[in-house]
């Protein structure tokens, strides 16, 4: 690459990449600076020069002056100093060019180094930014592979990783799979950008929904809220803006299909839809479906509630290990606690009175 070559290279990378000649001029001068120094020995004061117009490269190196010289590079006899000021004597000095017969095609090879860098830093930059801005979207990507850290995915023009931490327990991952996942972030290391995402958090659960169901993109149906045990089971609180839209019946979709497709991306993780309520009462006893729901005592100055379900429907009211109760306090954000009616009715005297209100509890939505 001559001198030619190169300003028209950096004038093409200006227009096309967006990157000013003034910072590869920068940037070439700084390597021509370090070839220089480490072809020749050299740990002297050391500077470049190239000319914006013609390419010419210049090097200006600071040398002493001796009586005898060792080092070329470094040094100048104090005869030739004298040459060029008759006032300089041994001790010394000055900066002159030091442009060696054989650095010309160093300096071409580092050049051309450093506009490639330049380039991939750019484009590496520009991916960044990119995926920088899609932080909570959803996103496609490719299994490249499995190891210790991760499973490592691509999406086109960059790689990301899915921490083991974010995995769903159980799900396999074989290369060239296709999966949906939640982006949590964009990072730098020291090769590319790389995107870390997620198949375990509810944001995921909430952009799939927003794929799947187009009067949750309209804006007529809106989540409200999600509490998610990843691979197991989810419940989602949704409501309508337009009495004649049944938000619940939207996100289940004609024959379950829509709800279906979001559970066989997940590979049958259950899913509730509930329909959210502003009555906090209401709201809990939906948020415990499918249990059926006798009645709710509330207690807002603590943000929790006694709920009353039939003897038969305690099992069902709490869950397997827990979960129906734990994902439903999740969901609305209250401290619930559960009791059968004949218990209740045993420590009648303990309840609070704040609120009564029976309630029927709704039949849960889980794709199957």
């Amino acid at each position: 690459m001559d001198s030619n070559e190169l300003i028209l290279a950096m004038k093409q990378i200006e227009k096309e990449r967006n990157i000013k000649a003034e910072v590869l001029i920068d940037a070439i001068e700084a390597a021509l600076v370090s070839a220089y120094k480490r072809n020749y020995n050299v740990n002297t004061n050391v500077r470049a020069t190239m000319d914006p117009d013609t390419g010419a490269i210049g090097i200006f190196a600071s040398k002493s002056v001796v009586e005898h010289v060792e080092n070329p590079n470094s040094e100048i006899s104090v005869a030739e100093a004298k040459k060029i000021n008759p006032l300089y004597d041994v001790g010394d000095v000055l900066e002159v060019e030091a442009f060696p017969k054989d650095f010309g095609r160093i300096a071409a090879q580092t050049a051309k180094q450093v506009v490639i860098q330049r380039i991939r830093e750019a484009e590496q930059g520009a991916i960044f930014d990119e995926f920088a801005e899609k932080e909570g979207e959803i996103l496609t990507a490719i299994v490249q592979r499995v190891e210790k850290a991760g499973v490592f995915v691509e999406f086109g023009k960059t790689d990301g990783i899915i921490p083991f931490n974010e995995v769903i327990q159980g799900e396999t991952y074989n290369p060239g799979d296709r999966i949906k996942a939640y982006v949590l972030k964009a990072q730098r290391n020291n090769k590319a950008p790389q995107v870390l995402i997620s198949r375990t958090h509810p944001g995921l659960i909430k952009r799939l929904f927003e794929l799947e169901v187009p009067e949750i993109q309209a804006g007529v149906v809106q989540i409200k809220s999600v509490a998610r045990e990843a691979g197991q089971r989810t419940k989602v609180a949704v409501v309508s803006f337009d009495p004649n839209v049944d938000a619940v019946g939207a996100c289940v979709g004609p024959k379950g299909i829509r709800v279906e497709r979001i559970v066989s991306e997940l590979h049958n993780e259950k899913i509730d839809i509930i329909e959210w309520d502003p009555d906090i009462a209401v709201y809990i006893a939906k948020a415990l479906s499918p249990a059926r729901v006798l009645m709710v005592y509330i207690n807002e100055a603590e943000e929790a509630a006694k709920v009353i379900v039939p003897d038969n429907q305690i099992s069902l009211a709490i869950g397997k290990e827990g979960q129906n109760a734990r994902l439903a306090a999740k969901l609305t954000g209250w401290k619930i606690d559960i009791k059968s009616k004949s218990v209740a009715d045993e420590e009648m005297g303990l309840v609070p009175e704040t609120f009564d209100a029976e309630i029927e509890g709704e039949p849960a939505h889980d794709g199957e």
